[in-house]
C-alpha cells in the first residue's frame, strides 16, 4: 500500500500535544505568541478602505491564515507601491508581510490555529448552545408562569365574584353598594320570618319529646323560634312586652364612605324621630270646668255616685262621662320602643343569635330522630310509646330547618355590617385586596410574556451566531488538516471528533 495514501487521524483533545510531540512546535510557543499578536495590533491601525478586509477584521480573531488573505488584498490595493524588483514600497504590506513571517517562525501559526481550534470545538461552541438550550427552557418556564398567573388572577377573581353575589353587589364601589343593601335588609327579614311557619311540626315534635321525657318539669322548648313562628319578625318590645309598640324609635346607623365610594358622604338610616303607629287627634286645649274665679266646682262629692275604673285590660280606656276625658290603661300599653327594643327579632344581634341557636337545636333533635327511625336502634328509643313521624317527614321537617338556618345565616354579613362599622371598612378592605392581588397577578402574567419575548429574542440572535462560529471552525479545521498534510507529502490528515461532530 502507497505510504501516501495512509491517513494520519488525530484526536482533536490530543492535537496540541501530537504537534509538540512531533516537533511541529515549540512547547513555549504561548510566549512568543505575544509579539505577534502586538504586531497585529499595530498593522491594523491602517488598513484601506475594502469590504473583503472589512470582513475579514469584524467578528472573528485574526489568525494566520486570515493575516494570508489580507496580504492577497494589498496586492491589489497596493499594487502602485510594487518596484522593478517585485518588492512593495508600502508600510501596510510591510507590516503584515512581518507579521506572516513571525508566524511562521518555529510554526507558530499551527500552534496558535490548533489552540483556537480546540477552544471552539470544546468551549465556545457547547458554551453556545447550551446558551440557547437554556434561553429555550426559560420560554418554557416563563410560559407557564404566565398560565399559573392567568389561572390564579382567575381564581382570585371568581372568588371575588362569588362574595358579590352572596352579599348581592356588582363591586364597582363596594362600601356604598353594601350600605345600600342594608335598605333590604328589613324586607328580606319579614320573608325569613314568614318562611319559618312550615317548621311548626318539628317544633310540635320536639315538644312531645320533651314533655313525655320530662313530665310537668319539661321546660318550654325553643320559646323565641316559637315566638318569630307564630308572630313573625315583630320587635325586640312586643316580644319582651306581649304587645307591639305605637311608636318606634330605633338608633340611627352612621356609615361614613370613602372617597371613591361617595367623597365623604355619610348615610344615615335613622331619621332622629319616632315611627308613630297610632297618633291620636286631641283638642289643643280642654275645658275642665274652670270658672273665672280660678276654682274648681267638685260639686256634692260625698253623694256622687262610686266609679270602677278597671284597668286591667291592655289599651283599655274608661270614658268619665262627667268630664269628658278618656284614661288609657297602665304600664307599657301605648309605650315607644327604643335602642336594642325597636330592632325586630332577626335584627337584634342578641335575639338573631339565640334563634340561630334554636334553629341548630331543632336541628340537632330532628337528625338524631331520622337516625333512630333509619336504624335497629328505633326499640330503643324513648318514642316507643309515642306516635311516631315516617322517615320522609322526618327529612322534609329536617330540610325545613336547614334551609331556614342557611337563609338566616346568609345575612350575616349585612348584619354586620349594620352593627359595626369597623366590620363594613374591614369586609370592604378584604375585597378589594382580592382586587389587588389580581391586579397584581396580570401585572406577574404580563412580565412573564414579555421576559418570555426576550428570552426568544436572545435565543435567535444566538443561533446565527452559533451557524457563524461553527461555519469558521470548519475553515479552520480544514486549513489545519491542510498545512499538516504538506508536511507529511501530502497524505490525508483527519482530525477525530472535530467540528464535523457538532
Amino acid at each position: 500500500m502507497d505510504e501516501s495514501n495512509i491517513p494520519i487521524d488525530i484526536n482533536i483533545g490530543k492535537l496540541q500535544d501530537w504537534l509538540v510531540s512531533r516537533r511541529h512546535v515549540n512547547k513555549e510557543w504561548q510566549k512568543n505568541v505575544i509579539a505577534v499578536r502586538e504586531k497585529i495590533n499595530n498593522a491594523i491601525q491602517d488598513m484601506p478602505a475594502h469590504q473583503d478586509i472589512a470582513a475579514l477584521l469584524s467578528g472573528s480573531y485574526i489568525n494566520y491564515f486570515h493575516c494570508q488573505k489580507i496580504i492577497e488584498i494589498l496586492k491589489e490595493t497596493e499594487a502602485d507601491t510594487k518596484n522593478l524588483f517585485g518588492r512593495y514600497g508600502s508600510q501596510r504590506m510591510k507590516d503584515w508581510l512581518d507579521v506572516v513571517k513571525s508566524y511562521e517562525k518555529e510554526n507558530l501559526y499551527l500552534a496558535e490555529a490548533a489552540q483556537m481550534l480546540v477552544r471552539n470545538i470544546n468551549y465556545e461552541i457547547p458554551s453556545l448552545k447550551k446558551q440557547i438550550v437554556k434561553e429555550e427552557q426559560l420560554q418554557v418556564e416563563y410560559e407557564k408562569k404566565n398560565a399559573d398567573h392567568l389561572k390564579n388572577e382567575a381564581s382570585m377573581k371568581s372568588e371575588f365574584l362569588a362574595q358579590c353575589r352572596q352579599l348581592g353587589i356588582q363591586g364597582d364601589k363596594i362600601k356604598r353598594e353594601l350600605v345600600e343593601r342594608l335598605k333590604e335588609l328589613p324586607e328580606i327579614y319579614e320573608d325569613i320570618g314568614k318562611s319559618l311557619k312550615p317548621i311548626q311540626p318539628g317544633i310540635d315534635l320536639y315538644s312531645a319529646f320533651t314533655k313525655y321525657a320530662l313530665g310537668d318539669k319539661a321546660p318550654e322548648v325553643l320559646p323565641l323560634l316559637q315566638f318569630v313562628v307564630n308572630h313573625g319578625n315583630v320587635t325586640v318590645y312586643e316580644w319582651s312586652y306581649g304587645e307591639p309598640p305605637l311608636a318606634v324609635e330605633p338608633d340611627p346607623v352612621h356609615i361614613e364612605l370613602d372617597d371613591e365610594d361617595g367623597a365623604g358622604d355619610k348615610i344615615d338610616f335613622g331619621d332622629g324621630g319616632g315611627i308613630d303607629f297610632g297618633s291620636v287627634d286631641a283638642p289643643a286645649d280642654i275645658d275642665f270646668g274652670v270658672g273665672d274665679t280660678g276654682e274648681i266646682d267638685w260639686g256634692n262629692i260625698d253623694s256622687a255616685p262610686a266609679i270602677d275604673l278597671d284597668l286591667s285590660s291592655d289599651l283599655a280606656a274608661v270614658a268619665l262621662e262627667e268630664s269628658g276625658i278618656v284614661v288609657e290603661s297602665a304600664g307599657v300599653a301605648g309605650g315607644t320602643a327604643r335602642g336594642r327594643d325597636a330592632l325586630t327579632l332577626l335584627d337584634n344581634p342578641s335575639t338573631r343569635n339565640q334563634i340561630i341557636d334554636q334553629l341548630v337545636e331543632l336541628e340537632s333533635f330532628l337528625k338524631m330522630r331520622l337516625y333512630e327511625t333509619s336504624t335497629d336502634t328505633q326499640s330503643f328509643s324513648l318514642f316507643q310509646q309515642l306516635p311516631t313521624e315516617s322517615p320522609d317527614a322526618l327529612a322534609a321537617m329536617l330540610a325545613t330547618a336547614q334551609a331556614s338556618a342557611a337563609r338566616l345565616t346568609a345575612t350575616n354579613h349585612l348584619h354586620n355590617v349594620k352593627h359595626s362599622p369597623r366590620y363594613v371598612d374591614m369586609l370592604t378592605e378584604q375585597l378589594k385586596q382580592k382586587l389587588v392581588v389580581c391586579d397584581k397577578l396580570a401585572g406577574l402574567a404580563a412580565r412573564a410574556i414579555q421576559q418570555r419575548e426576550a428570552a426568544i429574542a436572545r435565543a435567535h440572535s444566538l443561533r446565527p451566531e452559533v451557524s457563524a462560529l461553527i461555519a469558521r471552525t470548519r475553515t479552520l479545521q480544514e486549513q489545519i488538516e491542510a498545512d499538516i498534510s504538506k508536511k507529511y507529502k501530502g497524505r490525508p490528515v483527519n482530525i477525530i471528533g472535530g467540528v464535523k461532530f457538532l
